[in-house]
């Protein structure tokens, strides 16, 4: 992602300006007077920066300017931004304008005025990520996109499709519904936890296939560790065995930087409403352009549309608010710069992961290693339940966080964003150890 200097420097005055300042500060404004408007102007009087990834992940200056960007509610710590995350200010202006206007001569305003405008957050997506706008699909969520491939595919009773165990509920809940209904056959293996060692997750996969597999799905990013799986090397693995791979980017796609050609895949899903802090409801849907006819849509679409993308958007009248806000989310995540936020990520969850696992009963399902995971963690203690950890972090913290139940790890999930702060990561590890030291109560 380029800054808007062009050479790798960026004011902070011009980083803010960037972003849409003026509408982020107005609407922060409203919730708490005034301090919006200091902390821009504070801001602003700040020198030029030269801000390379490593250089910003700890540079409080920025953070703190781009933290005034959001409305959050300061008196909760949130970090659940992997289930849905805030959208910035700019963002959520986009989608109430659009709705006003929606409302204004609705048939005409909608269908006429606003649904072809979806070009362009489809053109910004695809440029975003390195593709052709042909082969982007606008969808609500990684489910929608991901079932459109696991449903969309012509299988025959005894096909066979692998997955893994630690893949998402709904897609496992999806290949269930064909196992039931289509007589598929669905087999899943197991990944350590967490997984190092690239070698040993291709070979996993390999020996699982049979004669009867036709298909795989795996995830791009785990979202019950954060792990970072090998895509690019089981794609080429299954290719050379003529199976098509279905990748899940639900947690990727803008929280750590890659460019959808890196993977060489045919098929990827992705929510937007997580770490592109786009509009709630939105996700994308990439499919390679040869492959397009020979995918079904979820809901119908007219023959002639059969090689056209656009086909996976024939969903009826929607809002066309939270669509078209994609482009200011895409705006923004570009002149933050995609390697400046993993950066920032990465060393938020080191922060709190770092010093609690100087405590012994502490375990961590996620690789600290770089490139195996990012912003995403789950952490245990062992001999407290997650669910009532969860549960004291959030009624006596007010700190969110997810309980993980899974039948080979536990813990609570942790998914800091670019507006979260240094303090609120300690007040996290400051409660965390509390409940280490003193457990909870009864």
């Amino acid at each position: 992602m380029t800054d808007p200097t062009g050479d790798g420097r960026l004011t902070r005055r011009r980083f803010l300006g960037a972003l849409g300042a003026p509408a982020a500060v107005a609407a922060a404004a409203v919730l708490v007077p005034g301090r919006a408007a200091r902390a821009l102007a504070a801001a602003n009087a700040l020198p030029v920066a030269v801000l390379p990834p490593a250089a910003a992940a700890d540079d409080e200056d920025f953070w703190s300017a781009i933290a005034q960007a959001f409305t959050v509610d300061r008196s909760i710590i949130n970090l659940n931004n992997g289930g849905v995350s805030p959208s910035p200010a700019v963002v959520q202006d986009a989608v109430k304008r659009r709705l006003d206007q929606s409302n204004n001569a609705s048939a005409y305003q909608l269908f006429t005025v606003l649904q072809p405008q979806i070009e362009g957050p489809r053109e910004k997506l695809a440029r975003a990520w390195g593709v052709d706008p042909e082969e982007i699909a606008i969808t609500r969520n990684s489910s929608e996109s991901l079932q459109t491939c696991q449903l969309g595919m012509d299988l025959q009773r005894g096909d066979e499709v692998l997955t893994t165990n630690q893949d998402y509920p709904r897609m496992l809940t999806t290949f269930r519904q064909r196992e039931r209904r289509d007589g598929l056959v669905l087999k899943t293996i197991t990944l350590p936890v967490p997984a190092e060692d690239d070698d040993e997750i291709v070979r996993r996969f390999a020996d699982a296939i049979t004669e009867r597999t036709r298909l795989i799905l795996m995830c791009h990013m785990i979202n019950l560790t954060g792990q970072i799986l090998p895509v690019k090397r089981v794609v080429a693995m299954a290719r050379e065995r003529g199976i098509p791979v279905v990748v899940d980017g639900a947690h990727a796609l803008a929280h750590f930087e890659f460019q959808l050609p890196d993977l060489d895949c045919d098929y990827y899903g992705s929510s937007l409403h997580k770490w592109l802090c786009a509009p709630h409801g939105t996700g994308l849907l990439y499919v390679r352009r040869d492959k397009i006819a020979g995918l079904w849509p979820l809901m119908a679409a007219p023959e002639k549309m059969a090689g056209d993308i656009r086909k996976f958007e024939e969903i009826g009248t929607h809002s066309m608010g939270p669509c078209l806000g994609i482009s200011e989310a895409v705006d923004f995540h570009q002149r933050l710069g995609g390697a400046r936020k993993e950066a920032r990520l990465v060393w938020l969850r080191d922060r709190w992961a770092r010093r609690l696992l100087q405590n012994d009963r502490v375990r961590l399902h996620t690789s600290l290693l770089p490139g195996k995971a990012c912003g995403l963690a789950t952490v245990e203690i062992q001999g407290l339940e997650p669910d009532r950890l969860a549960g004291w972090l959030w009624k006596q913290h007010h700190i969110l966080v997810t309980a993980i139940e899974h039948e080979e790890f536990r813990g609570i999930r942790v998914t800091p964003s670019v507006y979260t702060t240094p303090d609120e990561v300690d007040r996290f590890s400051d409660a965390m150890e509390s409940a280490l030291r003193d457990g909870l109560p009864a």
